[in-house]
């Protein structure tokens, strides 16, 4: 089995499509959505669609998302610009787009996976807290349930393991090979080998807005039978865009 985990698309189509392309180039066989499918860019509608017209069997919600889908027009914590694209995207989404965003979950566990998904943190998933040092890691760890977790919302790639216990000492480690080399477009592709009785926790980066100076479009792919996670990164028509 193969599966495919996009995150924070923020409705760049140009993006979505490379991606989606190279996803069936790959023989991904299941989907997986971090959220914020929506926000920033000029294809909500068509995101949504793209999205949900794949197997999907597992969707979160981004913070975009909820609040392009709720009734808060202040949204306290967003930028102007941010605020300005979130209000936008309100009225280019009919109300059936609309309640599905709202009515999508905060975290979940991916039945018969072993993945837990969160766009933010496990533990206050509606708070939209960032994971970006291993303090943040750990604390994520004390709830995750699962071998495997992943989440988004930073779009900047990062991955930690909490190895299996060990004269007394359960040690946290970044997984430094995981955010690749931004400056060398032909670097290999990361990969991640999953260990048995180890827990991982996994930021892909971004499909639609990556802020880790690497402009590609970033996803995932975890292969059940290797047991790898590999992290692709596609350039993509961004002038269209």
């Amino acid at each position: 089995m193969k599966y495919a985990i996009l995150s924070d698309i923020h409705a760049n189509l140009e993006a979505l499509t490379v991606v989606l392309d190279k996803c069936a180039e790959l023989k991904a066989e299941k989907y997986i959505c971090l959220g914020d499918v929506v926000g920033y860019n000029a294809s909500p509608a068509e995101c949504m669609d793209n999205v949900n017209a794949l197997d999907i069997v597992g969707f979160v919600k981004g913070n975009h998302d909820e609040y392009a889908s709720n009734h808060d027009e202040e949204m306290l914590g967003f930028n102007q610009h941010a605020k300005a694209a979130v209000l936008w995207t309100k009225a280019q989404l009919c109300q059936e787009k609309l309640d599905f965003l709202s009515n999508l979950p905060y975290k979940l566990v991916v039945r018969g996976a072993g993945i837990t998904i969160v766009h933010a943190t496990l533990d206050s998933p509606e708070s939209w807290g960032y994971i970006f040092d291993i303090h943040q890691a750990r604390d994520n760890f004390n709830y995750q349930f699962t071998p495997l977790c992943f989440c988004g919302h930073s779009h900047v790639p990062i991955a930690f393991t909490k190895k299996a216990f060990a004269g007394g000492v359960i040690p946290v480690e970044e997984i430094l090979e995981w955010k690749g080399n931004p400056n060398h477009e032909k670097d290999k592709d990361p990969v991640i080998k999953v260990e048995k009785g180890w827990k991982y926790l996994i930021n892909i980066g971004s499909v639609g807005q990556p802020r880790n100076r690497d402009p590609r479009a970033s996803f995932a792919v975890y292969d059940v039978e290797a047991a790898t996670i590999t992290r692709y990164r596609l350039p993509y028509d961004i002038a269209s865009a």
